[in-house]
């Protein structure tokens, strides 16, 4: 399995999720559940981290979070080691306490802190765990529905001026408790299971932060570098090159220039690794042995001729993907 991609700026906001490992609980009593906030205190302070809202289940945790300064693997990789040593300490254990890697959703902005939190604190009563929010004491949900005492960690101002009259708890308590009929639209602007947001600012961090070769062991950039319009791709390049693309694709045999067009752009797909040679025998009607021989013959002509390699360089430069 490869590993998480973690993008980090300032004031980058997250939904973090960590679970115990293979499924074992993270907390044995009361005392561990105190030891865990008092924990991320000390994160929300040491690495300016600012915590908007909580829940402890038995065996996870999730938390809505901004970085203030570009942070979130050392805070994280802070907190879980120092959470799992005192917990190891408190209850004679030893080894891991988390599964490998936490899950960390990058978030648009504060828009979507409302709609989070209220999926965060729903998390006890879709477990079945209790059947009134107010039993579960675990989360942040009695703050902000009922106005219990807060923590200093915890940031309340952002969500809750959501709501404008003096009444501020009663309506989050309302809005809770219809949350329900909304999450299906939360789900659907999550994209690749890490990025919560519209369409624009996918593309904002997909141009900000994606290599121009995704790394092998780094799925979510290959995915992310998947959702690229096809077509749009494929019509820049046909504006570039100044050919057909309809007879790009279309034709089994090409000869001279337009060969050598269409092959520059068969390589830059994958070269990228947005499509597998498979993938690409279908879009350019062609079999999955002349894709192989395509790359490997365009390789070569980089390798021996410079200005080919130079008109690919100049070429791939006008695709940020």
């Amino acid at each position: 399995m490869g590993r998480a991609w973690r993008i980090e700026y300032e004031g980058a906001l997250y939904h973090l999720i960590s679970r115990g490992n293979d499924g074992q609980h993270i907390y044995l009593n009361d005392a561990d559940r105190n030891l865990f906030l008092e924990t991320i205190s000390e994160m929300s302070e040491r690495f300016e981290v600012d915590i908007f809202a909580y829940v402890l289940m038995p065996n996870h945790y999730h938390l809505l979070a901004r970085t203030n300064r570009a942070n979130l693997k050392k805070a994280m990789q802070w907190f879980g080691t120092t959470y799992t040593r005192r917990f190891n300490n408190r209850n004679l254990k030893k080894g891991h306490l988390f599964q490998g890697r936490y899950k960390s959703i990058l978030v648009q902005n504060d828009a979507y802190l409302m709609q989070l939190s209220c999926y965060i604190h729903r998390n006890p009563l879709r477990a079945g765990i209790v059947s009134r929010l107010i039993d579960y004491k675990w989360s942040s949900y009695p703050i902000y529905a009922y106005a219990k005492k807060s923590p200093d960690w915890l940031s309340t101002q952002v969500i809750l001026s959501y709501f404008k009259d003096s009444n501020k708890h009663k309506q989050y308590r309302e809005k809770v408790q219809k949350y329900a009929e909304e999450e299906k639209q939360l789900l659907e602007d999550l994209h690749h299971g890490m990025i919560l947001g519209a369409k624009t600012f996918v593309n904002k961090i997909r141009k900000q932060f994606l290599p121009d070769i995704p790394h092998n062991d780094l799925p979510q950039q290959k995915q992310l570098a998947k959702d690229i319009k096809l077509d749009d791709l494929l019509k820049k390049s046909a504006e570039i090159l100044q050919i057909d693309i309809d007879k790009c694709v279309q034709a089994k045999r090409l000869h001279g220039i337009d060969k050598h067009k269409r092959d520059l752009i068969v390589y830059l797909l994958w070269n990228k690794g947005l499509m597998t040679n498979e993938k690409l025998g279908q879009l350019f009607n062609m079999s999955y042995s002349a894709i192989s021989h395509c790359v490997k013959s365009f390789k070569e002509k980089m390798n021996k001729d410079k200005k080919v390699e130079n008109q690919f360089e100049v070429f791939n430069s006008q695709f940020k993907l």
